[in-house]
Order: C-alpha cells, then structure tokens, then sequence
C-alpha cells in the first residue's frame, strides 16, 4: 500500500519503477523477429504499397492486374532489385518497431502487473499498455517509414530521387526539414490502434488458453499456439484498422500532394468510394499474417531463451 501512495505522491517514482522493468531480452527478440520476417517478406510490401497509392489517375503509377502480375511485371522491369527497393529502411524500421514495441510494452505490463509476470489482466488493460508502447515506437521510427515509402515507390530511372536510405534521409530533410520525416504520422497514430487491437487479442488467446489447461499465462506454449495465436490476432487487427495504411501511404508518396489528412480522405472517397480505403487489403493479409506468425514465434522462442539464460 505504502509505494502505491508513494508513486500517487511522487509521479518521478512511478516513472523511476516503470523503466526497473526493462528487459533488453525483450529488445533483442524483437528486433529478431521483425529483422527475420522483413528479409523473407518483403517484396508482398513493395507490391502493397504500389497497390495503396494506385488511385487511377496518377499517370506514373504502374498499373497491375492483381498480385501475381504485380509480381511478374515488377521482376521482368526491375529484376530482383525491384522487388526489393526500400528493404534496408524496412528491415531497420521493422527491427527496431518490433523490438522497441516488445520493449515498451514489456515494460508498461510488469509494471501494471508489479513484477508479477502470472498475474492476470483485463483485456482493456492491455489495450491500454499497448497504445501507449505503439505510439512512443512510432514516434522514434516514423522517419524510417516514410524512407521506406518512397524507395519503394521508385518505378524506373525516372523516379530514381533516392540512391538509398541515408540518401533518402538527407534529401527529405533538405527538402521538407524535420516535418519531412513525419509525414503520414497522424494516420499513423491512428493505426496505433491495429496494433494495440493485435497484441490485446494475442494476449486474451494466450490468456484463456493458459487458463484452460490450467498454467501460469508466463508459461512457453508451442509452436502451433504461437502461430495460431498471432495469425487471428493479426486478421482481426487488419480488418478493423487497414483504411490508416492506405492513407498514410498515400500521404507519404513523393508524386502526388495533398493537403493533408482530411483531403486525402476526401479525394480517395469522391474518386473511388470505400473500395478505395482497401486497395492492397488482399496484398496486406497475404504479408502481413505469415510476417506475423514468424515474427511473434522468433520473438517469443528467442525471449524465452534470453530470459531462462539470464535467470540461470
């Protein structure tokens, strides 16, 4: 009772007490499980990108019939090197969110939970802890995102702005200052909700599932659970929230300006209806459910190791 008065009293000491929950392991995992899933996956982000900002009426956007011509025509024009544009801003940027947003959320949880990693929590508790993790990641790796963006965004020769990240960095910057490397981060804050949705879904699972076969929630599950776990998770979250990842890119992509949000909304709404807030959903689903799965079974079997190492 006393150090609950005392962190009411003091703000500093509940700060102080969030961050002794800490763990790098969680870091680490993270970053493997992002870094893993973004090296196997992400020529399906090249395509769904170019899906999102295909609003039929910029003249420089290839066009594509579906998935497998987007694939065929992307590697017949580009080769390999097309279906891999903008991978290193995606391989640090899916690194560094997966490992930050571990790390928060990690963190934010023991510390709800008092160091107490069996102790059960509501599902809006998650909800909770996992907001306030995605929107500090965010913060820290959006300029990453909109690199990411318009190096996958360069068709052919005529589009080549960018001979790389760092290029990218020092181009935007020169061009648009600090405010470039934030563009897109309202829908982007928005979209803090897929991932809170996702992970809140992913701990219910885990949670009753835990309960079920009566186990501490802490325990290791297997492989199948992990899977299973984060492909529902990751389903619901995308069909709840994908409108913010086609507007957020489109806010993003170098050939065309809007005004902003709103307008960006407006425009895509007069010119294509609500079909249009879910170009590249097929795309989407078909990356993002397998990147999931790899991601969150790395992260889960790698934190496991780390920590029974650590503790041992």
């Amino acid at each position: 009772m006393s150090s609950v008065i005392t962190n009411q009293k003091n703000p500093l000491a509940a700060k102080v007490n969030v961050f002794s929950h800490i763990k790098f392991e969680h870091l680490i995992a993270g970053i493997s499980g992002g870094v893993t899933s973004t090296l196997i996956l992400h020529p399906l982000d090249v395509i769904k990108i170019r899906f999102a900002v295909s609003d039929g009426r910029m003249q420089k956007t290839p066009k594509y019939s579906g998935i497998i011509n987007a694939f065929s025509t992307i590697f017949h024009k580009e080769g390999v090197k097309g279906l891999y544009r903008g991978v290193t801003p995606n391989v640090w940027g899916a690194g560094a969110s997966w490992g930050l947003y571990f790390l928060f959320y990690n963190a934010i949880k023991a510390n709800l939970q008092k160091g107490n990693s069996d102790m059960h929590l509501a599902a809006s508790t998650h909800l909770l802890a996992a907001s306030e993790a995605g929107l500090m990641t965010l913060l820290i790796t959006n300029p990453l995102w909109v690199v990411k963006t318009r190096l996958c965004l360069q068709f052919d020769s005529s589009t080549q702005a960018y001979n790389g990240m760092i290029d990218a960095l020092v181009k935007i910057y020169k061009a648009d200052g600090i405010k470039g490397y934030y563009k897109g981060l309202i829908p982007g804050i928005f979209g803090v909700s897929h991932g809170a949705v996702q992970f809140m879904v992913y701990e219910e699972m885990k949670k009753y599932y835990s309960c079920y076969y009566n186990q501490p929630i802490s325990a290791k599950l297997g492989t199948a659970q992990y899977l299973a776990f984060a492909a529902t998770s990751k389903f619901v979250a995308v069909s709840v929230t994908y409108p913010y990842q086609v507007v957020r890119a489109r806010l993003q992509n170098q050939h065309y300006c809007y005004k902003g949000v709103w307008d960006c909304m407006k425009q895509t709404w007069v010119y294509e209806g609500w079909r249009g807030f879910y170009k590249g959903l097929g795309t989407n689903l078909l990356r993002v459910t397998p990147a999931t799965m790899i991601t969150f079974l790395t992260y889960e079997n790698v934190s496991h190791l780390l920590l029974r190492y650590n503790n041992s």
